[in-house]
């Protein structure tokens, strides 16, 4: 029996050493992996390692545009096991996005069978679609194999990957990229190649172009899904300038004659990353809690092409206020992000603006032009050693064949016979018998004399910076062809717009405008009744309590609350709680502080005049469009005495030219209106002077045609004294007023 191991040998050698050192080494490492193997893109090929894997397994299992597809889980199966130890389902996820052409702008893989789509299902399971390269990704591949890139060592040391991809095509700012790292993120929207193969020539000429010049060429984002930038030219160029900033993207529309004056707004395209089905569920789900009242439905008659159909409540309403509100509470108006932080050429994180990302390009094709110029030079020199050497042999042919028959090791002889390479010497051994004829003696001086052509042009290029960036402009024209906007795909698919101007909408517009009975009880409780209600007599209240206020407003109406601390209130009347059950108290809707009550209720008219007063006898005229309270706290309109209260408050009659005041000792006074000031905010005048110490105050005010005469409640219905039976009670402002005639009201009040 084998004696069992020591603690030492089981967790080997222990060191002390502190968590939180223990912990920041471990993040730290975690930081620069994300940051550099994961999340952030390189600015010269604009991919990260995944899509790199992804494209180099495809080119490595020859699955160009002209070959036939293969299963996508054969392709994912070599990335994981080759390249990308990590799970499949995210090699798989990563290769869909990249053959969706609503997710990317110009798509790397041409996929076959069900890769999802806008609404956001998913694609099928590797298992059932396949795909192969397009020949945008061919582009950025091209040169692979001449030495154009630095490889690197897989994760097993087994086989070699690229470092970056030699990019022929500038995909980083063509299809954008995002990801979030540790610390960092990065957010690029995709461009149209054209204009930007239009900026790298303006900047092979100009190196020193601003950004600003540069935005000419490159006026905004080109996304996918097309829609309408409406961003303002310098908040662009600002965001090219820093690396950072947005860019307002709107939803293409359109309206749609339906006949008989009708119509309906038609989507045809919807901002970048925004699924439609979670799109029209939204807009359904306004309409259902009515916070779109001016739309009435909303449908989906999608096929290959987005159609969604908006269908408003009423054709008064205008299509522009419609679609305004509609950008407003919805996704058809987003925001895409910038911020172009990405790796450099030597792997260091940063964010750069449009120049640099530019430069960096053409910095990463001059080099790898450089690279791939000097691989085909030793190619040609290799070749020609070879040649030249054969050439040797059919100058010599006899006693080649001399020294080949007669000697045990003729390669070494050979070379010494003829001044030869071991190269050459090993090319005249592997020559057949078929070769020695004069056509070929002819075939290869021919061959020699032009890649000794070929030869001396490289030399050149690589001697002259100028050639080698006409070299590189060249290769940037032939990306503009095959792919620019003279093609299907390069055409330009997101509209250049103009800032939208503000367009106001009206509460109004925004609110099911329907009759309602706006009921508040004695002690404050108040709700909203469908309907104009006529009888009241039917309302339930609480225990103990009984109608004070019945309203006939509607819900697009404001109500106002006038309360006994001089303040108004304002609260929708779409917002006043339904009319099951007893309601709401008023003071949770308004903030009424103290013992403060409701002294008066109205529905608010604009450019109205209302008479308030206090119990103190005074008051004065406010317009109503200056007792309109923004927020709960109410706006301060009449100021109050110590021991004062705010009594009441009415609107002013057209052609008023009198003024009643009631005061609770039943003394009524009738003066001129023009005594009453018009003021926006204070105490007022005094209206009718009471006796000190008799505990007299106001009760009620009302405004009236004296001509018409003064009327007020009577025995269940309405009486009305005639204007010379009112002359006793005529006199000034301010004056005590006499009893008031016989059948008045006992409350004091004229309603």
């Amino acid at each position: 029996m084998s004696k069992p191991r020591s603690q030492t040998q089981i967790v080997g050698e222990i060191h002390d050493t502190r968590l939180a050192d223990a912990l920041g080494e471990r993040y730290l490492a975690y930081a620069l992996s994300t940051i550099m193997s994961r999340s952030l893109p390189d600015v010269r090929d604009g991919l990260k390692p995944v899509h790199r894997r992804l494209l180099y397994a495809m080119q490595q299992l020859k699955l160009d545009p002209k070959s036939g597809f293969k299963k996508c889980a054969r392709v994912v199966g070599d990335v994981m096991g080759k390249y990308h130890p990590h799970g499949d389902m995210s090699i798989y996820d990563a290769m869909v996005r990249l053959s969706q052409d609503f997710a990317v702008r110009y798509p790397l893989v041409d996929g076959q069978g069900n890769f999802g789509n806008i609404d956001g299902d998913n694609a099928a399971a590797m298992r059932y679609t396949e795909a192969r390269m397009t020949d945008i990704a061919v582009a950025l591949l091209k040169g692979i194999d001449e030495d154009a890139v630095d490889f690197r060592s897989t994760y097993d040391g087994e086989e070699e990957e690229p470092q970056v991809l030699p990019a022929a095509f500038p995909n980083l700012l063509a299809n954008g990229s995002a990801g979030i790292a540790v610390g960092m993120a990065t957010s690029i929207p995709p461009h149209n190649v054209s204009e930007l193969c239009d900026a790298l020539k303006h900047l092979i000429k100009f190196p020193n172009a601003t950004v600003g010049k540069l935005v000419d060429f490159i006026p905004g984002p080109d996304f996918p899904t097309g829609g309408v930038l409406v961003e303002d030219r310098a908040a662009i160029v600002d965001a090219y300038k820093t690396g950072r900033g947005g860019f307002r993207v709107r939803a293409r529309w359109e309206t749609e004659d339906t006949g008989h004056g009708t119509w309906q707004i038609v989507i045809t395209e919807i901002p970048y990353q925004v699924q439609k089905s979670r799109l029209i569920e939204k807009i359904a789900e306004l309409i259902q809690t009515k916070k779109l009242p001016i739309v009435s439905d909303v449908r989906d008659e999608s096929a290959e092409d987005i159609r969604m159909v908006i269908e408003p409540k009423s054709r008064a309403v205008e299509p522009e206020m419609l679609m305004e509100q509609l950008f407003k509470m919805t996704d058809l108006e987003t925001r895409y992000p910038l911020n172009m932080n990405v790796l450099n050429a030597e792997h260091t994180p940063g964010v750069m603006d449009l120049r640099e990302v530019l430069n960096a390009f053409l910095d990463h094709r001059h080099v790898v032009l450089k690279r791939r110029s000097k691989f085909r030079r030793d190619k040609i020199e290799h070749r020609l050693e070879i040649l030249g050497g054969q050439l040797i042999a059919f100058l010599n042919i006899d006693k080649v064949i001399k020294i080949i028959r007669n000697e045990d090791e003729p390669k070494p002889k050979l070379m010494k016979a003829f001044k030869l390479s071991d190269v050459q010497a090993d090319a005249i051994l592997n020559l057949r018998l078929r070769q020695l004829r004069k056509l070929e003696e002819m075939e290869i001086k021919a061959e020699h004399d032009a890649l000794t052509k070929e030869r001396r042009g490289i030399n050149s290029l690589l001697r002259d910076e100028v050639k080698r960036w006409k070299a590189i402009g060249q290769e940037i024209d032939e990306i503009k062809k095959n792919f620019g906007q003279k093609t299907e795909l390069g055409k330009r698919r997101t509209e250049i717009g103009d800032v939208p101007d503000i367009v106001v909408v009206p509460l109004e517009a925004m609110i099911e405008r329907e009759p309602i009975t706006v009921v508040c009880s004695r002690k404050g409780w108040l709700r909203a009744i469908k309907g104009h209600v006529e009888n009241t007599s039917e309302l339930k209240f609480k225990e103990g309590d009984k109608l004070e206020y019945a309203i006939h407003a509607e819900t697009t109406d404001k109500l106002l609350i006038f309360a006994t601390n001089g303040r108004f209130y304002t609260i929708g009347c779409d917002k006043l709680p339904g009319g099951r059950g007893h309601g709401e108290p008023v003071r949770l809707m308004i903030d009424m502080q103290g013992d403060h009550d409701v002294a008066s209720m109205l529905i608010f008219e604009a450019e109205r005049e209302i008479m308030v007063a206090s119990d103190g006898g005074r008051g004065f005229i406010v317009p109503s469009d200056e007792v309109v309270a923004q927020t709960k706290n109410g706006r301060q309109v009449l100021n109050l005495g110590k021991g004062e209260e705010a009594a009441t408050c009415s609107y002013m009659p057209e052609n008023a030219d009198t003024l009643a005041v009631f005061g609770s000792n039943h003394k009524l006074l009738l003066f001129e209106l023009d005594e009453m000031p018009i003021m926006t905010r204070g105490r007022g005048v005094i209206l009718q002077r009471y006796k000190k110490g008799g505990g007299a105050v106001l009760r009620d005010v009302k405004a009236f045609v004296f001509d018409e005469g003064l009327s007020y409640p009577y025995g269940g219905g309405e009486r009305t004294e005639p204007p010379e039976d009112l002359e006793k009670w005529y006199g000034k402002r301010a004056g005590a007023g006499l009893k008031a005639p016989r059948g008045f009201p006992t409350s004091n009040r004229f309603t």
